[in-house]
């Protein structure tokens, strides 16, 4: 059982020491997480990934925090709130009264920055829940794949699987989410 698990259980029985040991566990973990996910993006970027897991610990620690069952369940919900972090920037950059396409520099560290142009960030999104109806173990792969960055080891270890299994649903997850974004893309006017 690993040592987020454990302060998890301990949370939930209600222990006050086991909170105040949680975060700095956690947010180191997640830390190297959104590190990773920004060394993959474009140079120059102002965003720091401490911006990106302050925003994600704030969604799913805030407001007395979640509760999850174990290192697995959280990891999950930090995907998911980094993804819908990153999903609200796009659309917020896509707005005509935000600037719609024009290029925007944000100075600002917390506001996230997307290297991916918005309207491919929200059709990978729009891919990404079709994908979860067909294959969710598929869907989850790529959650924690392209939105947290972990690694194929890392997320075998978080979802209990074998790294081969990992490497297959992510071969498939890539080649299904590509047909559907093109096919997307190519639908939408001025976008292809």
């Amino acid at each position: 059982m690993s040592e987020v698990t454990q302060i998890l259980e301990r949370v939930e029985q209600g222990d006050p020491q086991a909170a105040d040991q949680l975060l700095p566990v956690v947010y180191e973990e997640l830390r190297k997480l959104a590190a990773a996910k920004m060394a993959r993006e474009k140079p120059g970027q102002t965003l720091q990934a401490t911006a990106l897991v302050h925003e994600a610990w704030l969604k799913i620690a805030g407001d007395g925090g979640g509760h999850f069952a174990n290192r697995r369940h959280f990891f999950k919900a930090a995907a998911t709130a980094m993804q819908q972090i990153l999903i609200d920037n796009a659309r917020r950059k896509a707005r005509l009264r935000h600037g719609g396409g024009q290029v925007h520099e944000e100075l600002d560290e917390s506001r996230i920055a997307v290297s991916v142009p918005s309207a491919e960030l929200l059709a990978v999104n729009d891919a990404l829940a079709a994908l979860a109806l067909e294959d969710p173990q598929a869907a989850e792969v790529v959650q924690l794949r392209y939105f947290v960055g972990l690694s194929v080891p890392e997320i075998a270890d978080a979802l209990n699987l074998a790294p081969r299994t990992v490497d297959r649903h992510w071969a498939f997850a890539r080649a299904w989410l590509k047909r559907m974004i093109r096919a997307s893309l190519s639908e939408s006017p001025g976008l292809a």
